[in-house]
């Protein structure tokens, strides 16, 4: 299945079309989806995906040899060559290109640093003398985020300046991830997203044919399962120490949202605390959040932490407090007496992630004005604002479940626009049981509440 990334592989295609030589860097999380989206590329084209290993690099010169004799159609020249770098096999592949479009995929880019060292040179130094002029579309691709931020897109690195493009593949949007599971109810579809966020690896590994609570016993809550250990996986590839991260992040899960708070529940003092936070963001499994009736967001000091990863949250909420059970073989004690009681806030949640989707996606074309900027709101009926570029305010409204006084609504209206000077435009969401429409949005006409 090939969702959600239609976008991302028409900017591709269009590359792969230019005429020009390319050079394209992609990349993003594990599981994220990278080498799908590659894979769909090198699908139509003439093309030489190779997937570096953790080996030595004449082993993985021979590998890209193989590669690119597959990718040429079985060229007898490649047969018996022995690339003595990476910059020889390179200037090997343009000459071998010719006057047609060839695409070159290095995919776990920094596996071939490993064992390569200076590589990010040689690549720079074959580009600069012949990349440049040839046929080819090389794309580099990592999944260590922080290093292909620092040694490959950095101004430090030898090859900053060289791209033709680039890409952070992330996560799906909640519309996208609830198509993996077309045989479930709208609700139970959410209810996976508000656990699984929108990885498609994740989501991938739900079979729609079984419950949801069959798949978290099977995925989730037991040792063998391919989740349970994929958040300390995801930590490991990332941090050379992740102990105090997993402390961080498990206090953050917990409901500490200040620095402060933070610093205090693990031991340590708030500059420490913020350094740690600060390399988190950088990988966005935490989010910093300004609320966005503050009236001095640059110098505010209501900034919440949050982690925006749901299943990180997940895992921390509900995975790690309970190890000692899962171990023993009581997944199923787990989900029923810690997990499925969360299932209204965990629902809830996802609701909320799923009209702000639509908000900084869609929301423009009902309201005809572009949205700016939005974030959620803790009131009981708006549970997100946004401001226009015409400066409008809108208010993102859910109608709570068995709810006759509109009083509360009024009063968070109310507060609106106390801060922001006019009434604010109501958007009013719904989640639907239709699989091809789950989410239901109306614009209130002005002067009414409803």
């Amino acid at each position: 299945m090939f969702v959600g990334r239609d976008r991302e592989l028409s900017v591709l295609e269009e590359m792969a079309a230019s005429g020009r030589a390319e050079f394209f860097v992609l990349y993003g999380r594990r599981r994220v989806g990278k080498t799908e989206l590659l894979q769909r590329l090198c699908e139509g084209h003439r093309s030489v995906y190779f997937l570096a290993a953790q080996v030595r690099e004449r082993d993985n010169l021979r590998a890209f040899r193989d590669a690119l004799k597959d990718g040429l159609g079985g060229d007898s020249l490649v047969e018996g060559i022995e690339f003595p770098d990476w910059s020889t096999a390179l200037s090997f592949a343009s000459e071998r290109a010719g006057d047609e479009r060839l695409i070159i995929v290095l995919d776990e880019f920094p596996y071939l640093c490993d064992s390569s060292k200076g590589l990010p040179s040689q690549v720079q130094q074959f580009w600069d003398t012949r990349g440049k002029k040839s046929n080819l579309m090389l794309i580099l691709c990592g999944s260590q985020v922080s290093f292909m931020e620092k040694e490959v897109l950095a101004e430090r690195s030898p090859l900053f300046g060289r791209r033709t493009g680039q890409r952070r593949l992330e996560p799906l949007e909640p519309l996208d991830a609830l198509r993996f599971f077309p045989s479930w109810p709208v609700r139970d579809r959410l209810l996976a997203y508000g656990i699984l966020g929108g990885m498609p690896a994740y989501l991938r590994r739900f079979d729609d044919r079984l419950s949801l609570r069959e798949n978290l016993l099977r995925e989730v809550l037991r040792p063998e399962g391919y989740l349970f250990d994929e958040v300390t996986f995801l930590l490991r590839s990332e941090l050379t120490s992740p102990a105090t991260y997993n402390s961080i992040l498990a206090a953050v899960a917990a409901g500490a949202t200040k620095v402060g708070d933070i610093a205090l529940t693990v031991g340590v003092d708030s500059p420490t605390a913020g350094k740690y936070l600060h390399v988190l963001r950088e990988l966005r499994l935490i989010a910093r959040e300004i609320p966005i009736t503050d009236p001095n967001p640059l110098r505010s000091r209501r900034g919440r932490y949050r982690i925006a990863d749901r299943f990180v949250a997940f895992h921390f909420r509900h995975l790690q407090p309970h190890l000692s059970l899962i171990h023993a073989g009581r997944g199923a004690r787990v989900l029923e007496e810690f997990i499925e009681p969360d299932f209204p806030r965990l629902f809830d949640e996802a609701r909320v992630e799923l009209l702000l989707s639509h908000l900084r996606r869609e929301a423009s074309e009902v309201l005809m004005d572009e949205i700016v900027e939005c974030g959620r709101y803790t009131g009981k009926f708006v549970r997100a604002v946004a401001r226009t570029a015409g400066e409008q305010t809108v208010a993102a409204i859910v109608v709570p479940e068995g709810t006759r006084s509109t009083a509360s609504l009024e009063n968070e209206l109310g507060a609106l626009e106390q801060v922001f000077g006019r009434p604010a435009r109501k958007l009013v969401y719904g989640v639907t049981a239709k699989p091809e429409r789950p989410l239901e949005v109306e614009l209130v006409p002005e002067g009414e509440l409803l």
